[in-house]
């Protein structure tokens, strides 16, 4: 299945430490709104965990691989994917790409839980999320 374009900028100076390249923080951001991207593609929405069922994904385990720098002025794009739709969890596979030659930057996956954002717990992630996120679930 195609992966869903989630989210999309251009590295800004101030996303640059001293090093000259983007930040690992920025990396990071980058990925955390492109679930909260897929996420309300999947239904669960930012009105949806403010005002109505207060389910959220909750990233419980990270694995990283930077594969190029990134420096500002770099227009880059984030690919997200589904490895895994357990009962509670669900594993996405973010891939962020230097936009002028399609480079592959940087690669993570996130493992995340079902968030209960009243009760603080994990709870099953509910039938139509599950089935709207059939669209982005890699092939084994």
């Amino acid at each position: 299945m195609p992966a869903f374009l989630s989210f999309r900028s251009v590295v800004d100076p101030a996303d640059c430490d001293f090093l000259g390249h983007m930040n690992v923080s920025r990396y990071f951001a980058a990925c955390s709104d492109g679930v909260f991207a897929i996420q309300s593609e999947m239904g669960l929405t930012a009105c949806d965990m403010r005002e109505g069922r207060r389910l959220s994904f909750a990233v419980v385990n990270v694995q990283s691989n930077f594969r190029a720098e990134l420096a500002a002025g770099d227009a880059i794009r984030l690919e997200t994917s589904i490895i895994d739709v357990g009962t509670k969890s669900m594993t996405f596979r973010h891939r962020m790409f230097r936009a002028d030659g399609n480079l592959l930057a940087f690669e993570t996956v996130f493992k995340c839980v079902m968030f209960d954002l009243e009760a603080r717990i994990s709870r099953d992630i509910p039938d139509e999320v599950r089935a709207r996120a059939s669209q982005w679930l890699e092939e084994a």
